[in-house]
């Protein structure tokens, strides 16, 4: 099962800070949890399994974490925990004073590390989400690494804002893929998350081109999906954004059996898929579901979709309905 749900309010209240604390030294490691709500601790995950990675996005109201060396003796998995803070704010303490921690920030923590944070949040919304992962998984040399453990940064910008944005993606989204998606989105995530924190380290140098390109195809990526809304998105564009020559962009995907302009018709006509099989949005024009995803010619989009999927949009739209999707849009409701 890829995409799992839980929430303690499976649990009379006085029993869920114990629920939460079993359960989340499964999924992710055991630290001494304390929280200012833990009589009536309310909270839910979202979790995505990508095999030797793991994702998941918490909300919950307070809580007191701290992985302490009697901790690390007992039982150490010897992997890395990347959080990127959505909501509300927290402190880490590695050692010495309190570190701020506000939405937008990366932090990276190892399980091997004593280690201390706080972290307050609105219980109606995912506080972070955290990828883990086997430190040997991750491509950069761990001596090199562990100076960034604790210490916040930025993902509003760089290849960390590209890094933070595909951990975003991965957790709305979580319920589209499918079991041959994972070794693809596995590989994208820790390629770009080694390209940021070679970045910050300023050892770009030190990647393999196998890891520098994998980056740089998940940039692209994520400049697709970003863009598939404007018409003008062009394999021209694409190659421009990223400084690269058009023949390049064309190599890039000729290793997935694809070309630049066959990728953006087929990520179009994928949202166009789930836009007009989700029930939410069933009184929308088809062309109109279209136009959102940059396809300004109805006849030629009902051509293209019909030749996908075997049937015209407008009977894929008839098909038994399934559960409403919680999705952004590129058009105006």
């Amino acid at each position: 099962m890829l995409v799992t749900e839980f929430s303690t309010e499976v649990v009379a209240a006085a029993e869920q800070f114990a629920l939460w604390e079993e359960v989340t030294a499964r999924s992710h490691m055991r630290n001494r949890l304390r929280s200012n709500d833990s009589n009536d601790f309310r909270a839910r995950t979202r979790g995505l399994d990508l095999g030797e990675a793991q994702v998941c996005a918490p909300t919950y109201p307070h809580l007191e974490i701290a992985r302490t060396a009697k901790l690390i003796r007992q039982f150490d998995p010897e992997v890395y925990q990347i959080n990127y803070f959505l909501d509300g704010r927290g402190t880490v303490s590695p050692a010495g004073g309190d570190t701020p921690l506000q939405p937008g920030d990366l932090l990276l923590l190892g399980s091997s590390r004593p280690c201390r944070g706080e972290v307050q949040a609105a219980p109606s919304a995912w506080s972070h989400v955290t990828v883990r992962l086997p430190r040997e998984l991750l491509p950069l040399p761990e001596k090199l690494v562990q100076r960034l453990i604790a210490v916040p940064i930025s993902g509003r910008r760089g290849m960390a804002g590209v890094f933070a944005g595909r951990l975003t993606d991965l957790t709305t989204r979580s319920t589209e893929f499918t079991p041959d998606d994972i070794p693809t989105l596995a590989s994208v995530a820790v390629g770009l998350l080694a390209s940021a924190f070679a970045g910050c380290l300023e050892v770009e140098k030190t990647l393999t081109p196998e890891t520098r390109r994998s980056a740089l195809k998940a940039q692209i990526n994520a400049f697709v999906e970003q863009h598939l809304a404007d018409p003008d998105t062009t394999p021209r564009t694409i190659a421009d954004a990223h400084h690269i020559s058009l023949r390049h962009l064309q190599q890039l995907l000729a290793e997935d059996d694809t070309s630049p302009a066959a990728w953006i018709r087929h990520r179009r006509l994928e949202r166009c898929r789930l836009d007009l099989g989700n029930p939410c949005l069933n009184t929308r024009p088809i062309q109109t579901i279209a136009a959102c995803w940059g396809f300004t010619d109805p006849t030629h989009f009902s051509r293209l979709f019909r030749a996908t999927h075997g049937i015209p949009p407008q009977d894929y739209g008839n098909l038994p309905p399934r559960t409403c999707a919680n999705r952004q849009h590129s058009c105006a409701e």
